[in-house]
């Protein structure tokens, strides 16, 4: 007895705040440690709990837990007229003694292969701060107007929002009904609700296309450049893909034939080309669809901010053209808030149960209340509203910082032509690193997207600059700011940028 109850070790139980119940939480692992260490040996017999309760000056009770959490756990065995005994077979089971030491840094972890690559997407996916020039930052007159807000409410105190059973794993039935109406009439997509299925976020679109469509070590088309996050999920699939070269009318087909003939599917962006932003022609559009339909290939469409054109009307998508081979993949929280991560997948009919099965292995389906919100701003006619109101604001934001550009940028820095999205794209000159001017612009307050990361050929520096969720104050200041930043890298003459050519 003396023995144990120097091992339970009474000046740190009587520390303990008995009202929150941890005294027969600090028994139970003082006996574990005692069992670990071999200061308790296998076989051996514990006294009473009414004993050691007396003896260690607690309720027997506590004792009592203590006894019936190991017992539980293996760690104790207890016989009618035999008392409780440490379990024999502990003895054939070495239990390290837990020891806490610093880490020896000159020994580090070696991580497997794709945990080393998952730990580099992770990196890629930090959020950057919410000043100019982050991209997809609504704030201000670009945020959700109180509509969003107050039908929220409304929504949320419903009986039909309310915690329930699991849902279906292709969404909510009135947010499909309303994403097929939407893209039927605005993208001109050929779809029906039940080839929607609801996603957290085109990024997971991307995933469920590359799980269903393809096998590890299928070869794949993507553009160059391209969306890190699209590049990393192929990577992550295991996927062998040929990075064809964006021109000015997109993605060129003839490369990509005679680069990797045996492609089973290609991912674009064709109604605006991330990062570069032209629209792919419809001399690509058409010759894409015929190489995916002669090869019983697949187009995987991402369509990334397709409504935020200010010239027109916004390109119509691949899938209306073939909607038979076409996964179209779009978002609604880029244009709404980007925490919202809802998306969606429109499918060809026989894959939709593929698309679900897949989505109900990742997380199940997304969260229903929050459905039901978007369902009702959608089918009120509220989204539509929303969208027309922001293309105004995101116009005139995007003209201001063309036009603060132009006064305070070096004479070969160059414009890449655009007229749509939330974003602009600058051509450095040779001698600026973009990615270390990223990392100073950083510093000084202000976030650019260095476009050389995006390339696997070899590119042209460039900085990408988002103007979405800023004022017009802000921007002009971030221009003078992100000039600073130039001057301190290099010593360019000081006069208006020029527009670049779109085959860059």
């Amino acid at each position: 007895m003396p023995r144990l109850r120097a091992t339970i070790s009474i000046p740190s139980l009587r520390a303990v705040d008995r009202a929150a119940g941890q005294v027969g939480r600090q028994i139970a692992q003082a006996l574990r440690a005692a069992i670990a260490s071999g200061e308790l040996k296998a076989g051996e017999l514990l006294p009473s709990t009414r004993a050691l309760s007396a003896s260690l000056g607690v309720a027997r009770g506590t004792v009592t837990e203590a006894f019936e959490q190991l017992l539980a756990e293996g760690y104790l065995e207890s016989q009618v007229g035999a008392g409780t005994r440490v379990a024999p077979t502990l003895a054939e089971q070495a239990r390290p003694v837990v020891v806490h030491r610093k880490p020896n840094k000159s020994a580090p972890i070696r991580l497997p292969p794709r945990a080393a690559r998952l730990a580099k997407v992770a990196a890629a996916f930090t959020p950057m701060p919410e000043v100019p020039f982050a991209i997809a930052v609504p704030g201000g007159a670009v945020a959700p107007d109180d509509h969003w807000r107050r039908l929220g409410n409304r929504v949320r105190a419903s009986r039909a929002a309310a915690p329930a059973s699991y849902g279906d794993p292709r969404g909510l039935t009135e947010l499909r009904q309303a994403i097929a109406d939407y893209v039927r009439k605005s993208r001109a997509v050929h779809c029906e609700p039940e080839q929607v299925v609801i996603t957290a976020g085109t990024q997971q679109g991307l995933y469920l296309a590359g799980r269903v469509l393809l096998s590890s070590g299928d070869r794949v088309w993507a553009e160059d450049p391209a969306y890190p996050g699209m590049t990393a999920v192929l990577d992550e699939l295991d996927l062998v893909t040929t990075r064809v070269l964006v021109d000015a009318q997109g993605i060129d087909v003839d490369a990509a034939i005679a680069a990797c003939p045996h492609a089973r599917a290609a991912f674009v962006t064709p109604s605006h080309q991330y990062p570069l932003g032209m629209p792919m022609s419809m001399a690509r559009r058409n010759a894409l669809v015929a190489w995916a339909q002669r090869s019983n290939a697949w187009i995987v469409e991402d369509d990334y901010d397709s409504e935020l054109r200010y010239a027109g009307h916004p390109f119509p998508s691949m899938q209306g053209l073939a909607p038979s081979r076409v996964i179209y993949l779009g978002t609604l929280s880029k244009v709404l808030f980007p925490s919202l991560r809802l998306g969606y997948v429109v499918a060809p009919a026989p894959l939709i149960d593929a698309f679900a099965g897949a989505r109900g292995l990742l997380d199940r389906h997304s969260p229903t209340a929050d459905q039901h919100v978007l369902a009702a701003y959608m089918r009120e006619g509220l989204f539509e509203a929303h969208i027309r109101r922001i293309r105004g604001v995101y116009a005139a934001r995007r003209a201001t910082l063309i036009a603060a550009l132009t006064r305070h940028m070096p004479d070969d820095v160059t414009l890449q032509p655009s007229d749509q999205g939330m974003h602009l794209l600058l051509w450095l000159p040779e001698r600026f690193d973009d990615v270390q001017l990223a990392k100073a612009a950083l510093s000084a307050g202000i976030v650019v997207r260095p476009i050389s990361t995006m390339y696997k050929a070899a590119a042209q520096p460039g900085l990408m600059l988002g103007f979405g969720g800023f004022e017009p104050e802000e921007l002009e200041a971030a221009a003078i700011r992100l000039r600073r930043v130039m001057d301190q890298h290099t010593s360019p003459r000081r006069t208006k940028p020029r527009r670049a050519d779109a085959s860059h």
